[in-house]
C-alpha cells in the first residue's frame, strides 16, 4: 500500500529544499511523487495518509555513536531495544561502537551483528575495534574488517595510550580510507576519577577527572596526523582521518578548530547532555548515578564552549553516546556508578529545546548536525528527497511539549538524568524500509 505525506515542512539541506509539499512513496518504499509550494495530493483508492500539517519531514535521523550491548551484555540493551530506542527517538541509522563482549574487532562479530541487523527497523552500521580486544597493544586486522564493510575504527572508551600504536592505527587506517574515531582520555590523569575536578567534586568528597585529560589525548592525536602529513608520503584520497568523539571542553574545541584551520582532516561530535547540563546540575541531583558519564559533566565554561562550536560550526555532528545500564549500576552511591547514559530518545527533542528554541542553531543547522553531517564522516549514502529514491524520513511536531517518563522508554534501560524534564519538540515517527513506524506517545 502506497503512503501519501500530505503537506509536511519538508526540510532537506542536501536538496536545497525547505518548504511545505507532499510526498507519495510506493509500496516498495521509492518517492514516487514530490509536490513542493504546498501541493496537495489526491489520495488514490486504499493509499494510507498521513497529514502533516505543516509538521516537519526530514532526511532519517543518524547517531553515529551508541551502545547496544549485543553480544555479551543483554540485560542492559539488545539490538532489538536499541533500534527500537532509535526508532522512537526519530532515527533511521546508528553506528555501534565494538566494547561489547566479546569486542567486535573480527569479522565474525561484524556477520553477527549484520545478520541480526536484517530483521531490524533501523540501519546499524558496525564500528570495529581499533586494537584487538580494545587493549590498545595490536591492532585488529583492518583489511579483512574492510573487507567486510566496516567504515570506521575506535577503542570508544579505552582510549590508545601508546603514541607509537596510535600512529600504527592512523598509517594503516588511511591505507584502507577507514576512520579513526578516538575517546580522547589521558588515563593517567583520570584513573579512579568519578566526575569532573572542581569545586563540586570536593564538595561531594568525589575524586576528581581533571578536564585537560581530553585535551592532552587529543593533542597528542593532532600533533601525530601533523607530523604524519608532513613527513609521510601520502595519496591525497589516503591522507588519515580523524573523528574525535563526545568533545566536552573548550580546549579541545580550540584545537580542533586550530586544525580545521590548517587542512586536516578532522571532526568531531558533542552530546546533547553535554550541551545542557554541568557538574553543578550532578551536584544538585538526586539520583546522581544518572549523572556519571565520560568525559564527565563538566563546568559552566565549558558547557558555554560546546554551545558556541555548535553555533560557529566547529562542531560537525550531535551524537549520543546511548550507554544503557541497569537499574543496580546506576542506583548506587555515585562512586559506584557505571559511566554513560542513555540518549537515543531525548536527543532530537533537547536539540530542538536547548539548540532551535534558544536560537543557537537554526533548524537547518539541527538537521545537518543529527542527520546529513553524520553520515558524510562516516562516508555512508547521502539521502535525497528526490523522486525515485528512496524514502527515508524522520517526521517532527517541532512544538509538541512532553515529559520524559520511564513508562515511555522503549530502551531496555532507563539511565538518564532528564527524567521529569519538560521538553519541545518530539518524533512522531519515521519512514524506513517501506515501513511507517510511529513514535510512542509521551
Amino acid at each position: 500500500m502506497s503512503t501519501v505525506f500530505q503537506q509536511p515542512h519538508i526540510l532537506s539541506p542536501e536538496d536545497g529544499i525547505d518548504t511545505v509539499g507532499s510526498v507519495r512513496v510506493t509500496d516498495g518504499g521509492l518517492i514516487e511523487t514530490l509536490a513542493l509550494g504546498n501541493g496537495r495530493l489526491e489520495p488514490r483508492e486504499g493509499e494510507h495518509v498521513v497529514e502533516m500539517e505543516g509538521k516537519l519531514l526530514t532526511p532519517g535521523l543518524f547517531d553515529m555513536h551508541c551502545h547496544f550491548r549485543e553480544p555479551g551484555q543483554e540485560y542492559k540493551e539488545t539490538l532489538e531495544t536499541g533500534s527500537a530506542a532509535a526508532a522512537a527517538g526519530g532515527f533511521t541509522g546508528v553506528a555501534l561502537m565494538p566494547n561489547t563482549t566479546p569486542v567486535i574487532d573480527s569479522p565474525l562479530g561484524v556477520t553477527f551483528i549484520r545478520h541480526h541487523a536484517e530483521r531490524l527497523p533501523v540501519d546499524l552500521e558496525v564500528i570495529a575495534a581499533m586494537t584487538e580486544g580494545s587493549r590498545g597493544e595490536k591492532l585488529s586486522a583492518f583489511g579483512s574488517l574492510k573487507s567486510y564493510g566496516v567504515r570506521a575504527l575506535s577503542d570508544d572508551g579505552t582510549a590508545i595510550q601508546a603514541s607509537q600504536t596510535m600512529r600504527l592505527a592512523f598509517e594503516y587506517a588511511s591505507n584502507f580510507g577507514m576512520l579513526i574515531i578516538q575517546h580522547c582520555e589521558d588515563r593517567s590523569l583520570t584513573s579512579g576519577g568519578v566526575m569532573n575536578e572542581g569545586i563540586w567534586s570536593a564538595k561531594l568528597g568525589l575524586k576528581g577527572i581533571p578536564d585537560v585529560s581530553e585535551s592532552m589525548m587529543l593533542a597528542r592525536d593532532l600533533l601525530l596526523l601533523r607530523w604524519l602529513e608532513e613527513h609521510k608520503l601520502h595519496d591525497p584520497l589516503q591522507r588519515p582521518r580523524y573523528h574525535a568523539a563526545h568533545i566536552s571542553t573548550a580546549a579541545s574545541l580550540q584545537l580542533i578548530r586550530e586544525a580545521k584551520r590548517d587542512g586536516l582532516q578532522v571532526t568531531c561530535e558533542v552530546t546533547p547532555h553535554h550541551f545542557t547540563l554541568t557538574d553543578e546540575d550532578l551536584f544538585n541531583a538526586e539520583k546522581k548515578g544518572n549523572f556519571i558519564m565520560k568525559p564527565p559533566l563538566t563546568s559552566k565554561k565549558n558547557r558555554d564552549a560546546v554551545l558556541e562550536a555548535l553555533r560557529d560550526g566547529t562542531a560537525d555532528a550531535i551524537a549520543t553516546d546511548h550507554a544503557p545500564h541497569a537499574h543496580h549500576e546506576k542506583e548506587c552511591p555515585p562512586g559506584e556508578a557505571s559511566f554513560g547514559i542513555i540518549g537515543l530518545e531525548t536527543s532530537l527533542a533537547l536539540t530542538m529545546s536547548e539548540l532551535v528554541d534558544k536560537k543557537i542553531v537554526t533548524m537547518q543547522r539541527a538537521v545537518e548536525l543529527l542527520s546529513v553531517n553524520p553520515r558524510k564522516i562516516m562516508q555512508l549514502s547521502a539521502i535525497s528527497i528526490a523522486e525515485g529514491e528512496k524514502a527515508n524520513f524522520t517526521l517532527i511536531d517541532p512544538e509538541a511539549r512532553w515529559k520524559v517518563e520511564e513508562k515511555h522508554l522503549r530502551s531496555k534501560s532507563a539511565n538518564t538524568p532528564f527524567l521529569g524534564r519538560e521538553l519541545k519538540g518530539r518524533p512522531l515517527g519515521i519512514f524506513h524500509r517501506g515501513r511507517l513506524i510511529e513514535a510512542p506517545s509521551a
